[in-house]
């Protein structure tokens, strides 16, 4: 979760500068920063596995993966987004892109409400977008909304695979999940091993 730092409204220029030598993440709203908290091991495993999924998947051709470290610049704004996939990037920069092709952020209660509005609607009037995938780490649902379908949500629990329509992966739920801990992949994994 993003807390809001009490700093002077500051320009992209000194934010930019400042994140390249800062101890810590911050991302860039309306020129203030917000500080990144650090990750559950859970977030952290969802990260890893969908990342690692997307990035072999993408070895070799032109798409390539991001992983939590390179941020989207959306107007005057700035994102760190758990992953994102950039299909054609122009942006000249670094440090940030303009141009994903998708984005995921891995959510949690303390989270779930900054990620499902702010972030999404800055998310989704970056022209290049096309699917936002939101994961949630507490329990099981990986919600999926794509551009072509006028951003509608569509969600996936274990059991389900998704296809990440963009770049022509498809990916179990369960993979996913894998190693995750709550409840849901508990009785998942209970009632799979049952004879």
């Amino acid at each position: 979760m993003a807390l809001k730092q009490s700093v002077d409204v500051m320009t992209v220029e000194a934010y930019l500068a400042g994140e390249e030598i800062a101890e810590i993440k911050h991302e860039f709203i309306d020129g203030e920063i917000y500080a990144m908290s650090g990750a559950s091991k859970n977030h952290e495993r969802i990260s890893g596995n969908i990342f690692r999924k997307i990035g072999n998947f993408l070895e070799g051709l032109s798409c390539e993966p991001f992983s939590s470290d390179v941020k989207v610049k959306v107007r005057r704004n700035f994102f760190y987004p758990d992953a994102m996939v950039v299909c054609d990037d122009q942006t000249e920069h670094d440090y940030y892109t303009e141009t994903p092709t998708i984005i995921v952020e891995v959510i949690s209660k303390s989270t779930r409400r900054y990620d499902a509005t702010i972030k999404r609607t800055a998310y989704q009037s970056i022209p290049t977008l096309q699917e936002y995938i939101l994961i949630e780490q507490g329990f099981v649902d990986v919600e999926v909304s794509r551009k072509k379908d006028e951003w509608c949500s569509k969600h996936y629990l274990l059991g389900d695979s998704l296809i990440l329509e963009s770049i022509g992966l498809t990916i179990k739920v369960e993979e996913l999940y894998q190693r995750v801990k709550n409840e849901d992949t508990r009785e998942f994994l209970i009632n799979r091993d049952e004879p």
